[in-house]
């Protein structure tokens, strides 16, 4: 008998957990609202199911065979959080008109194929593919259960993001702010590479 539980519950604990995506989705929210921030979300969310059907259908095995492509993909995602948090200190919020621009659904999706913790998650969810169903089907369960899940997850950074707008006014405020987030991506983006 199949039980989504458990795998939901993994999904659950990484998604909601803080990560690359959170915080910039945390940022995003703040400095753009959630309207403005739904592309960025929904980015994360299908990027994300796409990456989990891919490592279930063995990318995964690409890593293991080799492990320089790993390297050069934590590089990559190092570089790309370190300009996203330039992004951010750009910003000046929405009603300026020097304003950064927020990250975009393809710039989102694609991120996640450089994310470590993304992949992280979606090496170890081919753990939660029934073998009963066969690999097609079991590959569409788990990315599935993994992208419903995730979704709310993702959003609750950006509403968190979002209901700091009031209190980020005063532009010293959302200054400190932004360099905050800048700087939890740039840590972020070490910790991948070291």
């Amino acid at each position: 008998m199949l039980t989504p539980l458990p795998c939901a519950t993994y999904a659950f604990v990484m998604s909601i957990t803080p990560g690359p995506n959170n915080v910039m989705l945390t940022a995003s929210g703040a400095n753009f609202g959630l309207r403005r921030t739904l592309p960025h979300i929904l980015g994360i969310t299908v990027g994300f199911g796409v990456l989990v059907a891919a490592a279930c259908g063995g990318l995964g095995i690409l890593f293991s065979r080799w492990p320089q492509l790993h390297i050069a993909l934590k590089w990559a995602g190092a570089a790309y959080l370190v300009f996203l948090g330039w992004q951010i200190l750009r910003s000046r919020g929405a009603g300026s008109a020097t304003a950064a621009k927020p990250v975009t659904f393809w710039e989102a999706a694609g991120f996640q194929f450089l994310n470590p913790k993304a992949w992280v998650i979606a090496l170890a969810a081919t753990l939660f593919m029934p073998a009963e169903l066969g690999q097609a089907l079991a590959i569409a369960y788990v990315a599935t259960i993994i992208t419903v899940v995730s979704l709310p997850c993702t959003t609750v950074w950006a509403v968190f993001g979002s209901s700091l707008r009031q209190m980020l006014t005063r532009p010293v405020a959302r200054r400190i702010f932004n360099w905050v987030m800048a700087v939890a991506l740039a840590v972020t983006g070490v910790m991948m590479v070291t």
